[in-house]
């Protein structure tokens, strides 16, 4: 199933018209309707307004569930990049129908804020990989080297950026998905 498929089938779910659609993410019903259609392609930050209004993870709509492998090849990661903030996300979880998502994030110095809080209640976790995270939550501002963690919930998150000189590669895992 494409992508329009998917994000017509879910606000068929949610019994939503285009026009409420368009109306709760601030895009027009007409250029909605050629997404679903597959004539035009929704930008990462629209998209990401219709899984919100949806509730849905993003990646919801990207991920076909066909395959029963519990294994995800490194070639075949879901990929989103965040061209305004130099963040490349990966799916390494094999899809976003179970309790929880493992995402890897990559940014390059200087890339800025690159945080995404959720609406509902998560855990979270972050592994920094390589590079210097840091992370600032209600609570206060962390800085974390390679091999440290940070638990926290995910309404608490209030940034995340590279904050060294070199790429910052961290693994965060997520429960339940975000949408």
């Amino acid at each position: 199933m494409q992508l329009g498929e998917r994000i017509k089938e879910r606000r068929k779910e949610q019994q939503l018209s285009l026009r409420e659609l368009a109306e709760q993410v601030d895009l027009t019903a007409s250029f909605l309707s050629k997404i679903e259609l597959g004539q035009s392609s929704p930008s990462i930050e629209s998209l990401r307004k219709i899984a919100d209004a949806l509730q849905v993870p993003i990646f919801y709509f990207l991920v076909e569930s066909t395959s029963k492998s519990p294994v995800v090849r490194r070639a075949e990661r879901l990929r989103l990049v965040k061209p305004n903030v130099n963040v490349v996300w990966e799916l390494v979880s094999p899809d976003t129908n179970h309790r929880m998502e493992a995402f890897l994030f990559e940014q390059e110095p200087g890339g800025g804020n690159w945080a995404d809080p959720p609406h509902t209640y998560t855990e979270e976790m972050i592994y920094v990989l390589s590079g210097t995270l840091g992370v600032d939550l209600l609570d206060g501002s962390y800085t974390l080297q390679e091999g440290d963690t940070i638990y926290f919930e995910g309404t608490h998150l209030r940034a995340l950026y590279n904050a060294g000189d070199t790429r910052v590669k961290v693994l965060a895992i997520i429960t339940p998905p975000i949408v």
